[in-house]
């Protein structure tokens, strides 16, 4: 039987809702990285992480990013 690896238990789907418009659009994250900029497919708003915030699924979506996952939630994933 092969090991399970990290990212075989995470949520790599993500609703990121617009703070301008409220569209809503499921995304695929990135397993590897942080997403800084996410462009809204309704209004076409440039999203950018909220302060604090590592990236566009942290600050604006339905599930945290891989990384914050993988590091549970206390633990910044980019710095």
């Amino acid at each position: 039987m092969e090991p399970i690896t990290k990212f075989e238990a995470m949520i790599l789907q993500s609703v990121i809702t617009c703070p301008h418009c409220a569209a809503a659009r499921t995304e695929t994250m990135p397993t590897d990285a942080c997403q800084f900029f996410y462009r809204c497919t309704g209004c076409g708003a440039m999203l950018k992480p909220k302060p604090g915030d590592c990236c566009v699924f942290c600050s604006y979506g339905s599930v945290p990013c891989p990384p914050m996952q993988a590091n549970g939630a206390g633990d910044h994933c980019c710095r």
